[in-house]
Order: C-alpha cells, then sequence, then structure tokens
C-alpha cells in the first residue's frame, strides 16, 4: 500500500476560516466584536445583509450610502445566509447543539419563522422553487432538509464529514455538499475531503472525491450554464521538504456536473507567493471569471474559468495520448504546475488606505481575515472577521482606488487573545505566505492527516493533534518532545517562520491558545448522556476494563507518556503521550500515526487497551500497561464508544 506522508513545518492552535467559524472560543468578545463571517445581496443589489458572528446579529447596509441602516438581533450567532430565489425572504442559520435556523421578511425585516434542527447550522441553500431549504448540520455529519411550506425539517441526509457549505443546481435535482475534513484512516491511498451530491428526490447521496490530501473543502459554486461545479480547498503536496515553498496551497477543483468527475484541479499560488486558506468562490456579472477568497493569504484571485477549463481539458487528452503510447507514462497534475495559470490569473492584495498592518499588529487591518464574499458588478464585497468592515474591491477601478471598506462598526483594537487567534490565521506570519497556523488547525483542531514536524527527526510523521486544552495537558506533542504548550508555541512561531517576528507574538498566540472551549458532542441528548453511554461510563471507570487509568477526568488524560503498543513502522520511540478524550468525537483518525478511523476500530481492530496481544500489521511491541478491554461484548464496547465519544 502506498503511503504518502506530507512533510510540513507548523503546528499550533487555529480557528476555522470561513463563516462556519468554532463560535465557543468566541462568545467572551461577542459584546466587543462584530465578527462578520457572510455576506449576501438583496434582489436589487441596493442592500447588503452581513452576519455578525460574534454580536449574534444580521445588519443590513445599504450600498450607496455605505452604512448599517438595521441590525437585526438572532437568537445565537449566526453562520451562514441565503436568500430565497424571488429576494423576498432571508434564511440564517444560527449555530449551537440545537441550531436556530430564522426567516426574516426582507420587506419589513421582521422575523416570520424559526426551525429548530441539529448541531451547528451552516451552509444554508435554497431550492429554485423556494420550496426547500437544505442546511448543512456540521457535527451530526449530515444535511438538514427543510419544508418551507410548513417549516419543519422532514429529513436527514447523512453525509461524508463535517458539511460546512451547500450548493443545488439550476433544476433543483442535486444538492452538493462540501465535507470540511478527510474521513479516512491514515493507511488509505484515498485521504482527501469529498464533495457529496444528493439526489434531492431520492435522497442518496454519490461521494466525488478531490485529489489525494487534499483539506479544509470550505466553498461550492456552479458556473454560468451549470455544466461545472467549482470546489475551494486546500491541498497538500507530497512528499516534500521543509523550506520548500510547496507544501500546501489553495486549490480550485472543476467538477463535470453530469458526470460527477473531476476534470481537473489548479493552484492558486505564484512562484515564491502562496495563496492559501480559500474561503468561498464566486463568479463575475459576465460569468467569464471565478473569484476566489483566500483568508489566509488575505487576497482575492480572478482565474478565467472557461479558459482554464479548456486548458485542464487538453490537458486531459494530451495525458491520455501519452498514455497509450507508454503505459508508463504518469502524467504531471495541472496544479503541480507553477505557471499553469500565468496569463489566466489577476491576484488582488487586499489592502487600502485605513491600514493594512503588519500581521502581529493590534490595528484591525481592513484585510484581516477576509471571509466569505458576493459580487455586485465590477466590485466584490467581502466580510472581514476581525476588522468588522467589508472590504471592497472594485476591479474596474484605478489600481490605488481598487481596494476600500465598509466600515460596519467601530474600528476594533485587537485583545491580545483576539490578536492572537489573527495571529495564526495569517500566513503573513510565514515568508511567502505558503500556510497559516490554521491551514493544519482548522478551528483549532485537527485536519486529519499526518506531518512530519522534524522536532523529533525526520520520516515519522503523526497525526495532527487537536489544541484544545493544550494547554492544561502537557507534554505537547505526542513524542513529547516539547514540555507544554507555551514552549511549543514559542518553538514553532520562532524555528519555523524564516524571519523576524516580535518576541510578543508567542504570549499572544498563547493567549488564544488557553481561550479555546471544547463544543457539546453530538452524540450528547438534550445535554446528557444517553441511556448506552451511561453504560459505557461505567465500564468506563470499571477498574477491570481500566480506561481511567490512563485517562482519568476531567481532562481524560495522566498526562504521562505510555507504551500502547501503539508504534508504527517508522517511529523511533515505543512511548508516546496519553492525549485527551476531551471532545474525541471530531479528532479521528486515532492513534498518533492515524491508524484507526473510529473509536470502535481503535479498540476491536487496534486492541487498545488490552495487555499482552499481538496486533497485526506494522511492528508492535507489548505493551507495558493496558486492562480487559478485550473481555467486552460487542454491546458493551458499542455503550464504552458511545460515552467516549459524548465527551
Amino acid at each position: 500500500m502506498t503511503r504518502i506522508y506530507a512533510v510540513v513545518c507548523l503546528v499550533f492552535a487555529g480557528l476555522v476560516l470561513n463563516a462556519n467559524h468554532d463560535v465557543t472560543a468566541n462568545e467572551t468578545a461577542a459584546s466587543d466584536y462584530l465578527g462578520p463571517v457572510d455576506v449576501v445581496a438583496s434582489a436589487d443589489g441596493k442592500q447588503l445583509f452581513v452576519a455578525a458572528q460574534d454580536a449574534k446579529q444580521v445588519l443590513v447596509v445599504d450600498v450607496a450610502k455605505e452604512k448599517v441602516t438595521r441590525k437585526i438581533p438572532m437568537p445565537a450567532p449566526p453562520t451562514g445566509l441565503v436568500l430565497s430565489p424571488d429576494g423576498g425572504m432571508l434564511y440564517v442559520t444560527c449555530t449551537g447543539p440545537k441550531s436556530t435556523i430564522v426567516a426574516i421578511d426582507v420587506a419589513t425585516f421582521e422575523t416570520t419563522t424559526r426551525i429548530l434542527t441539529g448541531h451547528t447550522a451552516c451552509g444554508p441553500a435554497v431550492s429554485p422553487d423556494g420550496k426547500t431549504l437544505y442546511v448543512c448540520l456540521r457535527f451530526n455529519n449530515a444535511v438538514a432538509v427543510i419544508d418551507l411550506t410548513t417549516c419543519k425539517e422532514t429529513a436527514r441526509v447523512p453525509v461524508t464529514r463535517e458539511p460546512v457549505d451547500a450548493i443545488v443546481t439550476a433544476d433543483g435535482k442535486t444538492v452538493f455538499i462540501a465535507n470540511l475534513l478527510p474521513a479516512t484512516a491514515i493507511e488509505s491511498d484515498e485521504i482527501s475531503c469529498e464533495i457529496t451530491a444528493i439526489d434531492t428526490a431520492s435522497r442518496t447521496t454519490i461521494a466525488i472525491p478531490l485529489p489525494f490530501i487534499s483539506t479544509s473543502l470550505r466553498g461550492l459554486c456552479i458556473s454560468p450554464g451549470g455544466k461545472y461545479l467549482l470546489a475551494v480547498h486546500n491541498l497538500t503536496r507530497a512528499p516534500i521538504y521543509i523550506g520548500q515553498d510547496w507544501m500546501i496551497s489553495a486549490a480550485v477543483s472543476v467538477i463535470d456536473i453530469a458526470q460527477r468527475k473531476r476534470i481537473g484541479t489548479i493552484a492558486l499560488d505564484e512562484k515564491h507567493h502562496g495563496a492559501i486558506d480559500p474561503s468561498d468562490g464566486n463568479f463575475s456579472k459576465d460569468g467569464k471569471s471565478i473569484f476566489i477568497t483566500c483568508a489566509g493569504s488575505r487576497d482575492i484571485h480572478a482565474v478565467d474559468m472557461a479558459a482554464t477549463i479548456d486548458k485542464l481539458l487538453q490537458l486531459q487528452i494530451q495525458n491520455e495520448a501519452a498514455k497509450q503510447k507508454d503505459a508508463s507514462f504518469v502524467p504531471v497534475p495541472a496544479a503541480n504546475v507553477p505557471d499553469f495559470l500565468d496569463g489566466l490569473r489577476q491576484r488582488y492584495h487586499l489592502r487600502a488606505g485605513d491600514g493594512f498592518a503588519d500581521p502581529w499588529s493590534s490595528d484591525a487591518s481592513i484585510s484581516r481575515s477576509p471571509r466569505r464574499s458576493v459580487v455586485l458588478g465590477s466590485k466584490i464585497y467581502t466580510a472581514a472577521y476581525f476588522s468588522d468592515a467589508l472590504v471592497v474591491l472594485d476591479t474596474e477601478a484605478p489600481v490605488k482606488e481598487m481596494v476600500s471598506a465598509v466600515r460596519i462598526g467601530p474600528k476594533p483594537t485587537l485583545t491580545d487573545r483576539r490578536l492572537g487567534e489573527a495571529l495564526f490565521q495569517d500566513a503573513g506570519l510565514l515568508l511567502g505566505k505558503i500556510y497559516s497556523c490554521t491551514s493544519c488547525h482548522p478551528d483549532g483542531r485537527a485536519d486529519g492527516i499526518n506531518w512530519d514536524m522534524m522536532e523529533d527527526g525526520l520520516g515519522n510523521p503523526k497525526n495532527t493533534r487537536s489544541i484544545l486544552l493544550a494547554d492544561r495537558t502537557p507534554p505537547s506533542t505526542a513524542s513529547g518532545i516539547r514540555k507544554d504548550a507555551e514552549l511549543m508555541v514559542r518553538s514553532r512561531i520562532f524555528i519555523i517562520h524564516y524571519y523576524s517576528i516580535p518576541w510578543e507574538t508567542g504570549d499572544k498566540v498563547y493567549e488564544y491558545l488557553k481561550s479555546i472551549e471544547p463544543v457539546p458532542s453530538p452524540y450528547l441528548v438534550d445535554g446528557r448522556l444517553s441511556e448506552s453511554a451511561e453504560r459505557g461510563k461505567k465500564l468506563f471507570f470499571d477498574e477491570e476494563v481500566g480506561c481511567a487509568k490512563c485517562h482519568p477526568a476531567p481532562l481524560y488524560t495522566d498526562l504521562k507518556m505510555h507504551n500502547v503498543a501503539s508504534r508504527a513502522e517508522r517511529d523511533r520511540r515505543d512511548t508516546f503521550d496519553t492525549p485527551t478524550l476531551v471532545e474525541c468525537w471530531r479528532t479521528a483518525p486515532y492513534l498518533h500515526s492515524g491508524r484507526y478511523l473510529t473509536v470502535k476500530d481503535l479498540l476491536t481492530k487496534g486492541k487498545h487497551g488490552q495487555t499482552g496481544v499481538k496486533i497485526e500489521g506494522a511492528y508492535r511491541p507489548k505493551p507495558s500497561e493496558g486492562g480487559n478491554s478485550g473481555k467486552l461484548t460487542e454491546m458493551q464496547i458499542d455503550d464504552l464508544v458511545e460515552y467516549v465519544l459524548s465527551l
């Protein structure tokens, strides 16, 4: 089985870069900041509706006056917006373990309906006839189908992993879903995010995989005419060595809708100047270009998609012809050709006179963390999360006047915690802007793939760890190389960023790291353990089963290194740090090697927690510690898994 690992040199905390931002860590600042994450335009283009996540509001902006005219309170932080086809209703997804969908009459700005749904609603999309709303339930790994005539949820369609965006075809027959993270064990040859295509009539699904080691799939759009679906995501290159420019790229994958097949992927990097962490994509008014907003590199890329798709199709023909002549021919993907987009792309840096600040400055530049955008004529309006502003890019204006801002609130001064959050989302900390901290740690959690951090030597990659509770669960890193999270943050910043960074940067990032709080598990029932999880809890703390020996409450780690028979083929040690089990439900795959996709696989196939067992596969020494989980029945194992996933 082929194993290809990306070698990267950046891991520490991060929050998600789009409208599906993890709001829990920001609630303490909600009264101080607006936190715009999404923006849509009214049918006549005279108004903009802005989802202000931290303020728990929807703002109405007069486009001509560039002024907020109304603030509509929401029951919880809004994550996404969509307008009905006739422009009469605005639907707002508001996050939470029990999310709320708010329907607003655009004529009166009155809330007409509130619909309760699942965990962390986001990425709403409306059918062309205006009768059905599709909502991504990120942590239920499902899409809710809402009947807008009865205002009731009629179905949930399971999808791959953490759905965050949806779009409906013009005929209403298919809903495409962007799944944020891969759902594969590391030893798979097909580690990538997937697009889920849902047949709206039968509600059956088809998975459309993106290129190998694609992550952070955040946005979808459909080309004029409806022939192609475009997906924006990060693309990891492997193998790659620390110090080279190409490690992660912002990318656009092109899907033939009729065939449900990817025809190619392009990277947005320029030589020695990266593009990273794309938030979304929108077509220009004439339909010729797509505008891709990159949050990490703080820029917008305009790509001539008609010409680019033609070039991709020509490359396909050339590769097929070459393969017929020589069966051993291995084509070079378009995404690996640095000059593939030469002459087909324009890059716009989001800088303006009211404050492009250095990344580590407390000045809230208007371009800090651009999220989702909307196109009105020649102008692109983008929600800038940390700036409490809309960045305005006018592609037809003189160069010096291209970028401006619409202030939707007072210019914020960032606290150390808030600035620390902004810092690790900003690729400006790194020479060449080739990645940000959040490129590997969406939400400050894990991207589901393995990286080689070099701290304990090259050639032994390990699965990305969540940063949640890192300040309270030393040592940091699976191999325990860093004694605590503060040292880990400082070492990563000052060793790997290749140029001078103020010392206090580490303090600010650490302040953010300490603020991250767990999200309630989707396995809880009304905030409580299910009956199965209650049975599993008794097993977990049973001395004979032994789980709590290494995972004692409340942090569910004993803060020690153990040999639990997890040594992988390339590892140089037998003992590894015991991870916290808090939010275990969102950190798959499991073990430091990412060998097991599910907790049940870990317990059954991996025999985790059992003493003196032999495990097939890569080298596994006899463990020095363990329990007797091997004596559990299948039902008991299911109960134990239910409890662990409820933490």
